[in-house]
């Protein structure tokens, strides 16, 4: 089974909350992954980093189970519980094990309001009623007025009240059960806690004013922060962000940091990170992993790993027996200096 015990450390700790062991992909002649090894733990933030064609989305995809891996071992523990991700399906490593994603391209549901996407994502909590569709309720629910009398940008007409009853009726986009039918008070409770989370994360996302809009029409960086949102109304144990910056502008990034940090300083989950913005990665990570080539090159601290000469050459592109150019080691010492100021500076 998927599903089992957890064995305790030989040294009686804690496990982390995933462990990968000896990941390897394989298509065809062509190795992907080649026998990586690494762990990340909760409340952490652990990016995994390389130059492109390094293999990064393919572990995300292993873990996630849009690939079946040729061998390893991918182990999230959880409390008492354990959950081997490489013997599950993709839909019950989301629902039952908990680890939720997001893209390198997003993947919003474009032509579904802002609220729509939130709640859809707790489909799995939510039990169905018949009648009238999600879009239907959606639209009564915004038609009322709220207490301060706004009005949605977007639809005319349409107001952020009531949207306490958008979550009533996933049933005419998702399905139909018995609870729903005879509106249980099971049925009332699961949608009432739906409705908050994803009025939670509106306003954590400064989306509420724009809950009725198309996804589709949101600002590009809004898109990035609705996507994370998104995955967090699953409440996932296990974040995975694949390259959460790209596109952004330094105030998007910025804004994308904190929230980052946010998350995992205040629902204490793991997140795992594939970045090519080094700003983000040395800022925000806990730990660092660099693939090159389908192999872990470098594993540690971001301090460690940005000083790695094996990390500088991958990304240079040296020889392996050639020394580092003066420039090279010169911009290293900078970086510690300036790094060196902020520690200083932040103990202030």
């Amino acid at each position: 089974m998927a599903d089992t015990p957890t064995t305790p450390g030989t040294d009686g700790g804690r496990p982390p909350l995933l462990s990968v062991d000896h990941l390897t992909m394989r298509f065809g002649g062509l190795v992907a992954i080649d026998d990586v090894s690494f762990a990340a733990s909760d409340s952490a933030i652990t990016a995994i980093i390389g130059p492109n064609g390094a293999g990064k989305t393919t572990v995300f995809n292993c873990l996630t189970g849009f690939y079946k891996p040729t061998e390893g071992r991918l182990t999230l523990n959880l409390g008492d519980r354990r959950f081997l991700l490489e013997r599950m399906e993709g839909h019950d490593i989301s629902a039952k094990a908990g680890v939720a994603r997001t893209f390198q391209n997003i993947r919003l549901f474009q032509h579904m309001s802002v609220l729509e996407n939130l709640l859809v994502a707790q489909h799995n909590r939510l039990t169905s009623v018949p009648g009238r569709s999600l879009r239907e309720t959606r639209d009564n629910s915004l038609a009322s007025s709220n207490d301060k009398g706004e009005t949605s940008p977007r639809r005319s007409g349409g107001t952020l009240s009531g949207v306490a009853a958008t979550g009533r009726r996933m049933a005419g986009n998702i399905g139909f059960s018995m609870l729903g039918i005879i509106n249980s008070a099971r049925y009332r409770q699961s949608e009432k806690e739906a409705v908050e989370r994803a009025r939670f994360w509106l306003d954590r996302i400064n989306l509420t004013p724009k809950a009725d809009w198309d996804a589709g029409n949101l600002p590009y960086g809004d898109q990035r922060r609705l996507e994370i949102a998104r995955a967090m109304c699953t409440e996932p144990r296990l974040l995975c962000l694949d390259e959460p910056a790209a596109g952004l502008n330094p105030r998007e990034t910025g804004e994308l940091n904190e929230l980052i940090l946010w998350i995992r300083d205040t629902h204490g989950i793991g997140v795992l990170l594939i970045e090519h913005d080094m700003s983000v990665v040395m800022r925000i990570s806990d730990h660092v992993v660099v693939l090159d080539y389908g192999r872990k090159i470098s594993d540690g601290p971001p301090e460690q790993v940005r000083n790695d000469p094996n990390v500088i050459k991958a990304y240079l592109g040296a020889d392996d027996e050639d020394e580092l150019p003066a420039a090279v080691k010169e911009d290293i010492a900078e970086d510690k200096a300036e790094q060196a100021a902020r520690d200083q500076e932040a103990r202030a």
